[in-house]
């Protein structure tokens, strides 16, 4: 059955990302008693009696997730750890462990690994990780790094992508947009080094959504404030393909309706000059640009008094009962969300 002259060869680019996920998976079975969770959330859970252990793995890919010719090598170590942990945080638990699988080709001599290494050590000191083993491999298509987080999550606090209900109110982390941005003037400025490898970059005054691209933060510290205000989020995800994809994966898990007021976003007042500098709408890089790591999440009405006042948290709309989601537009019109962020597998 294997030498059929026409065998059917579906593009992986119809199916997308997520769809090719779903469809690998869909007859999976999970047998082990104590798999809480499997695939469909930021991390699985494993049931460990008084505690879940979340367990997540991200890929970040040489030419498709980040390009060398202006993402420092320490940045990427660093960077590739807060991808992973931010998942063991959408699920309000706390990072404790992570493995490093890195393939490597031999244009890389070991100084080039050992600074990889130097951002994934930095990242593991600044969030109390341990690095605790890996694989290393060769390559002949690039740099590759694959990493798996480990972490705990208590019983009563857990947020998974599936609890959202009616009447409660979404809740976003930081601001939204300028990793997208950070993207844009390091591609204009090594198109600029190609046509004139004598220009220099022109990066001054970009300093925070430059960081915001090349060495994000993964919101450890809004999992301890919720934890103070002793508020539980209903549900949670994180930020990585675009408010508006982590929006609607909210609104199919839990079966609801999620409703976004567009003057509610909150967006860095440097990202509306750059937008005007390079010809975009600045809510659409706040609802699809990505890799801004922030966490979205919902919390009960009666939470609501605990959280207003705080600047690390916005308040941007309403659950209610229905399905997908919508953008109640600055002048009060109705827009269906359609994720629009990245999609790999199309590239």
């Amino acid at each position: 059955m294997f030498d059929s002259k026409n065998p059917q060869r579906t593009p992986i680019s119809s199916l997308g990302e997520f769809g090719l996920i779903e469809h690998l998976t869909k007859n999976t079975i999970l047998k082990q008693p104590s798999t809480a969770l499997g695939i469909g959330d930021d991390a699985a859970l494993i049931d460990q009696g008084e505690y879940y252990t979340a367990i997540s793995t991200d890929m970040l890919v040489e030419g498709i997730h980040f390009d060398l010719s202006y993402m420092p090598l320490k940045h990427l170590g660093y960077k590739s750890v807060m991808v992973n942990l931010s998942d063991i945080y959408a699920m309000n638990g706390m990072a404790q462990h992570i493995t490093v699988g890195i393939a490597v080709s031999n244009r890389f001599p070991v100084e080039a690994v050992e600074e990889i290494y130097e951002g994934i050590n930095l990242a593991c000191a600044r969030y109390n990780i341990d690095l605790i083993g890996g694989d290393t491999t060769a390559s002949h298509s690039g740099l590759i790094l694959s990493i798996t987080a480990v972490g705990r999550v208590e019983k009563p606090k857990l947020a998974k992508r599936s609890g959202a209900k009616n009447n409660d109110l979404v809740v976003v982390s930081g601001d939204l947009g300028g990793a997208y941005m950070g993207l844009q003037i390091l591609e204009r400025e090594k198109q600029v080094y190609l046509e004139n490898p004598d220009m220099q970059p022109e990066l001054n005054g970009h300093e925070y959504i430059l960081e915001r691209q090349l060495k994000p933060e993964s919101r450890k510290d809004i999992i301890e404030l919720l934890e103070g205000l002793e508020v539980v989020p209903t549900s949670m995800i994180d930020i990585s393909d675009g408010l508006s994809s982590e929006v609607l994966h909210l609104a199919k898990s839990s079966e609801v309706q999620f409703n976004i007021y567009e003057n509610k976003i909150p967006i860095d007042p440097s990202i509306f000059t750059l937008c005007e500098e390079f010809n975009m709408n600045t809510t659409t890089v706040a609802l699809s640009g990505g890799e801004d790591y922030e966490l979205l999440f919902t919390i009960a009405l009666e939470d609501h008094d605990k959280i207003k006042a705080n600047p690390n948290l916005t308040i941007i709309g309403y659950v209610k009962e229905g399905s997908g989601a919508h953008l109640i537009t600055r002048d009060e019109k109705v827009v269906e969300l359609k994720a629009q962020g990245f999609k790999h597998m199309e590239e």
